[in-house]
Order: C-alpha cells, then sequence, then structure tokens
C-alpha cells in the first residue's frame, strides 16, 4: 500500500528529470551541446547517398538502411574507441594510400584494414595477424615470410600489398568491389557459390552469415564516420593525432645475432627498433639463405 500511495509523487519526479525538449532533426551533431549538464544519446541521420569504391548504395531498402543504421550506432557511441581510429589513421593512412594507388586498388579499402585490426598489429584467435589480418597460408601463398623469426604479416607495407594482390584477384573474379570487400571475410570461393545459388550478383542482395552481412555495412560506417568526424560529435585538432613518423631504410643480406646490440650500433634502442620493424619477431635474424632485407630507423628527432 505505501508503495501505490508514493507511485504519484515517484512519476512527478521523473517528469521533472525528463526533458522534452524537441529534436532539432538539422542538428550539426549527433550530440546535444545545449545543455552542459546532462548527456543525451540521439539517433542518427543516415546520410542521403553513401557509396563504397564508386558503388552506391541501395539506401532506400529498409534492410539496407537498418544495418546501416546499426553499424553507425555502434561505431558512433563507441566513443573511445573511434577517437583512436581517427588518431592512427592520421599515422598510418599516409603509408597505406600511396600503396592502394599504385596497385590500383580504390582508397575506400583503407577502410578495410581499419575495421580488421583496428590499424593496429593484432593477432586473431584463429592466428591472423597484422593490419590487414592476414592468415599464414594466404600469406605465404602471396610471397610473404612467415615463421618463428620473421612474420611478414606485420610489415605494413607489405602486407598491403598482399592484400592489394587479393583484392585484384577478387575484383577479377567476382565483377565489383564491393563484393570483393565481401569476400575479404568470406573468401572468393564462398562469396562466388552464394551469388551462384541465389541467383543474384550484388552483396546487397546476398542473404549471408552474419559476419559478413555486417561487414560491408562496418565499413561503409566506420568511412562515413571517420570522413565527416564533426558531424558524429568527434571534435579535435591536429595536434591531437598521432603523428607519421619519417624512416630512412638501411638494407642487408647478412644475419644479425642481437638485435638489441644491432640497435645500439646505430644508435637506438631495442624498442625503437622493434617499434619500427615489427616483423622481426625474435632477437636475432636468421638469414641462412642471405636474403636481402631493409630496416627501417626513424629519422633523427623523433625520440
Amino acid at each position: 500500500m505505501k508503495l501505490k500511495k508514493s507511485l504519484p509523487y515517484l512519476t512527478i519526479v521523473l517528469l521533472g528529470l525528463v526533458s522534452f525538449k524537441a529534436i532539432n532533426k538539422d542538428r550539426y551533431t549527433a550530440f546535444s551541446t545545449s545543455d552542459e549538464n546532462t548527456y543525451k544519446v540521439y539517433a542518427l541521420q543516415l546520410p542521403d547517398s553513401l557509396h563504397f569504391a564508386g558503388e552506391q548504395t541501395p539506401l532506400k531498402a529498409p534492410d539496407i538502411r537498418e544495418r546501416l543504421d546499426k553499424e553507425l550506432l555502434v561505431n558512433t557511441y563507441w566513443q573511445s574507441n573511434m577517437m583512436l581510429l581517427l588518431k592512427r589513421a592520421n599515422k598510418y593512412f599516409p603509408i597505406i594510400e600511396p600503396i592502394l594507388e599504385e596497385e590500383g586498388i580504390p582508397e575506400d579499402f583503407k577502410y578495410l584494414a581499419v575495421i580488421e585490426s583496428s590499424l593496429e598489429n593484432v593477432r586473431s584467435p584463429k592466428g591472423a595477424k597484422g593490419f590487414w589480418q592476414l592468415m599464414p597460408e594466404t600469406a605465404k601463398e602471396y610471397g610473404l615470410e612467415v615463421n618463428a623469426n620473421v612474420d611478414e604479416r606485420y610489415h605494413i607495407e607489405k602486407s598491403t600489398r598482399v592484400a592489394c594482390n587479393y583484392l585484384k584477384k577478387a575484383f577479377k573474379r567476382l565483377g565489383s568491389w564491393t563484393l570483393a570487400a565481401a569476400s575479404y571475410n568470406q573468401g572468393m570461393y564462398g562469396t562466388d557459390r552464394q551469388l551462384d545459388k541465389q541467383k543474384v550478383d550484388s552483396y546487397y542482395d546476398l542473404l549471408l552469415n552474419s559476419e559478413t552481412s555486417r561487414y560491408v555495412f562496418r565499413i561503409l560506417a566506420v568511412k562515413e564516420i571517420m570522413e565527416n568526424p564533426q558531424r558524429y560529435g568527434y571534435i579535435f585538432d591536429s595536434k591531437d593525432l598521432y603523428q607519421y613518423i619519417p624512416v630512412k631504410k638501411i638494407g642487408l643480406d647478412t644475419a644479425i645475432g642481437n638485435l638489441a646490440l644491432f640497435a645500439k650500433e646505430l644508435n637506438i634502442n631495442y624498442k625503437i627498433l622493434k617499434i619500427h620493424n615489427p616483423w622481426l619477431i625474435e632477437n636475432h635474424l636468421n638469414n641462412r639463405s642471405r636474403k636481402y632485407y631493409e630496416i627501417e630507423l626513424p629519422a633523427e628527432g623523433y625520440y
């Protein structure tokens, strides 16, 4: 009985705490700045048009809009992660973009690397590694060295070229860049088989497993936010972003007995050597075959 008597009072208090101020549909950001004391979560306005690698996304279809809306919400409101992506992109896109251009791959594929690894040399539970999350068999098939001593999946330039070669092959087989992107998750054979089975020729018309069904939409969402950060509430100055560190390369075709001593001879330390050459797995380089390697050293004044 006491609880029932208190309900009207609780209702009044709660109503007093809730703002019924109308949401401005023309707002520029996803977050309110009018009330500094109240954090509000807004629904997002979908862009009028969106494309990937020059291929238009059919936003009129209700399932397409819902799938895009989901990824935009997830990535917009995971603020710490998106801010890190924006900061890292400033450092690593200058390495990735020229390679994509040289290889004839649309620049939008840099966002594929973003969703694969968050622009970090990470390892997946299944054994994929690096910015482009290459499996060891795929990396070896495309010419990378992968063993206990050297793992070139952690070499950003070489792994980017491998990803480019895969994507060119996928585009030739599947006929669209959007399908090539989807095949990076599902595989060329699996994607081709589904197209034939379902008698369609577009990624957006396919019924796929949950991961691949989200895959391209994650790319689209990350692209949209990273290209329009202020629209989604991300405010920063150029000084806040991580900076690309210029490097010089030295070539060698001999073994290195001790990387720490090798680094010291180059007037850096082991940590800095490994930061710029993460593909060197152990504290030495075997190189019994006298293979030619290039070691990257940071320009002076950055450490």
